[in-house]
């Protein structure tokens, strides 16, 4: 059997293995975002005149774990449909938009506080959300479940826009 083959069938041969896999692979890959989060925090975040409803700084890191962890089950339940050849090439692709919607999420962390720059960090999460809307339309078509756990991502990142916007205006 391939590798390819075997990665296909482990959801459902090790159905908590892989589930849990692919929540700490999502967590991992989205926790390196707090690299260029960390380094902005210390030094300008402080700086800035902070939009009304901004939460406490504290807020984030246990939104965000949640948010990984329902994005890792989503990805999980899209995984699962690797294996059958029916859903096999909407699984594939909706796995892929997942991957460059993640990407563009840690390029927002990137900008905005890595670069520390307002403005590129409005204009990246304007294509994050519209990533992110792509991701649940593909997840759609592979499982309902995973496009439904992908929710409350879409809210948060809709009031991130929004304090982000805020920030522009008020910096």
């Amino acid at each position: 059997m391939s590798r390819r083959q075997r990665i296909r069938r482990l959801p459902h041969e090790r159905p908590r293995l892989s589930l849990a896999l692919a929540i700490l692979a999502v967590e991992l890959v989205g926790a390196s975002g707090a690299v260029f989060t960390a380094q902005g925090l210390a030094s300008w975040y402080g700086t800035l005149q902070r939009p009304a409803l901004a939460p406490p700084n504290w807020v984030f890191g246990p939104v965000w774990t949640t948010l990984f962890a329902l994005m890792g089950v989503a990805v999980w339940l899209v995984w699962r449909r690797l294996s059958s050849p029916r859903a096999e090439r909407r699984a594939r692709a909706a796995l892929a938009v997942f991957a460059v919607h993640f990407a563009v999420n840690l390029a927002w962390s990137a900008t905005f506080f890595g670069l520390q720059s307002v403005d590129l960090g409005l204009a990246v999460i304007v294509v994050l959300l519209a990533l992110i809307l792509l991701t649940v339309w593909t997840f759609d078509r592979v499982d309902r479940r995973a496009a439904l756990l992908l929710v409350p991502y879409v809210l948060w990142t809709t009031f991130a826009a929004y304090l982000n916007y805020r920030f522009w205006v008020l910096n």
